[in-house]
């Protein structure tokens, strides 16, 4: 056990405070940054599409990667990267606005008005490349720059090569990053054409030796089928990676942000290991030791922190699994914000319900710790998906597994099909279900594609506890349903 419980809950309250910079695109501190092993191979430069969920780490590594700090972390910690300290790293889009180097959502939503999406995005890389030019050129509107590029496509091609040849004789790389592509639609066929035009401008790029593009995608916005019907498209998605959180990779997260923390030197003493100082001046962090990324060894340090059990003995579950377990969506995926969210809440929990208990955190609060990242995590997925509001907020009340029958029954007398129809004729709904005009059925396919609905053998629907929980849906012997 945590020689001092009081003092570890301290520094897990503070896990609560989670920045939200990624969210918005902001470059994170230095301190920010650990390299999960999956996350470190889709780093490389020549990974040209990363995939992953909705708070997996696309904004964050979009804006760490802009980083000469960060790139250099990376390089130090695998000999097979492409991507170093002097790679020249530019957005090419994404959250933070940056007019000059690449149109802003609405501005972009104009230029596919008028043109190919691949030909925005070469034009796009060729500014960026070309430095932004003279005080003229960046004055200039972008569908000025973009009906230049469309009409001297003669001029790109040399600029590019040109450009490809100086950084080659130079021996550095030019790595350009794209990321929150939702923005540029409001419905998924021109997200997709949008998409389409990047990968496309991607299978190009590979026949160079030193100009390199990353592209960020939400899981479900690679439908092959929509966005990769054209030459060498294979050879593009061959390396894609998703930015995955296993277990042992959420409990080695939470050991670098206590280690990292306020209470940093007296958690790094508890934990043991040897720990290695990364980084110079004022951005320096620590680095987690090897030895704890054994889940055995997570285990029982965890276990310090919570106790053995989610309740008097061992029926109830054990902390370390329980907590990922019911983190996750139906395709077993958790979030690192969810999970560290959840953690916080339920040591500011314990402190105010159970402050005498033995443990830093008390199993009831680790339950309170769920249903405030499930809070979160719905308040997420409603900006993904607006349209996830008109379909679940009938359902709040219910009790899962349920037959999906029951469901649609909920959806007919809330009418919630018609509303969706009626904003998506009205074009108020941002991007839609895709599979609306199939009706209910169509739905359902939509929400089990992005976890929310998990169909069980019997055809019944459940709902994982992240889901359920922050919509108000209960289920027999589970986490109470928020308030």
């Amino acid at each position: 056990m945590i020689p001092d419980a009081r003092a570890a809950r301290r520094a897990l309250e503070q896990l609560a405070q989670l920045p939200k910079r990624a969210s918005y695109g902001e470059a994170p501190t230095f301190g920010d940054v650990y390299l999960p092993r999956s996350h470190l191979k889709a780093m490389d430069a020549n990974v040209q599409v990363v995939t992953g969920m909705r708070g997996a780490g696309k904004t964050f590594w979009w804006g760490a990667l802009q980083r000469p700090d960060v790139r250099r972390l990376i390089a130090e910690s695998t000999a097979r990267s492409a991507l170093d300290a002097d790679t020249a790293v530019k957005a090419g889009f994404g959250a933070r606005p940056a007019p000059d180097d690449y149109p802003d959502a609405d501005t972009f939503r104009e230029l596919m008005a008028r043109h190919e999406p691949r030909t925005i995005w070469r034009t796009v890389i060729a500014r960026l490349l070309a430095g932004g030019g003279d005080e003229t050129a960046r004055r200039s509107a972008w569908r000025d720059r973009v009906a230049g590029i469309a009409a001297r496509p003669e001029e790109t091609a040399r600029l590019l090569y040109a450009q490809d040849m100086r950084l080659e004789r130079l021996g550095k790389s030019f790595l350009v990053l794209f990321d929150a592509l939702d923005l540029c639609a409001h419905e998924w066929q021109p997200m997709y054409r949008a998409i389409r035009g990047l990968l496309q401008v991607a299978a190009e790029m590979r026949s160079y030796r030193r100009l390199r593009i990353k592209i960020f995608l939400r899981s479900d916005q690679l439908d092959k089928a929509r966005v990769a019907d054209f030459p060498d498209a294979s050879k593009v998605l061959f390396s894609t990676m998703e930015l995955s959180w296993p277990r042992r990779e959420l409990y080695g997260l939470l050991w670098h942000r206590l280690a990292n923390g306020a209470y940093g030197k007296g958690v790094r003493a508890w934990l043991g290991g040897n720990w290695t100082e990364v980084g110079a001046g004022a951005d320096v962090s620590f680095h987690v030791p090897r030895e704890l990324a054994r889940e055995e060894t997570q285990r029982r340090l965890f276990h310090g922190i919570s106790g053995p059990f989610m309740g008097t003995d061992r029926r109830r579950g054990f902390p370390y699994s329980w907590l990922p377990t019911h983190l996750a969506d139906s395709e077993r995926r958790v979030g690192p914000r969810s999970f560290l969210a959840a953690l916080g809440e339920a040591a500011r929990d314990t402190d105010e319900r159970y402050p005498g208990h033995e443990c830093a955190l008390h199993y009831d609060s680790i339950k309170a710790g769920v249903r405030k990242a499930s809070i979160i995590r719905v308040d997420e997925i409603r900006e993904d998906y607006p349209w996830i509001r008109h379909v679940l907020e009938p359902l709040r009340g219910m009790s899962v597994p349920v037959d999906f029958d029951d469901i649609g029954e909920r959806w007919e007398t809330a009418r919630a099909l018609e509303s969706l129809n009626t904003d998506l004729d009205t074009g108020e709904l941002r991007l839609p279900p895709r599979h609306i005009r199939d009706g209910a059925r169509g739905v359902r396919e939509d929400l089990e594609s992005i976890g929310v609905f998990q169909r069980l053998f019997d055809g019944r629907v459940n709902m994982p506890d992240i889901f359920r929980v922050g919509f108000g849906i209960g289920r027999r012997g589970g986490v109470r349903p928020a308030r």
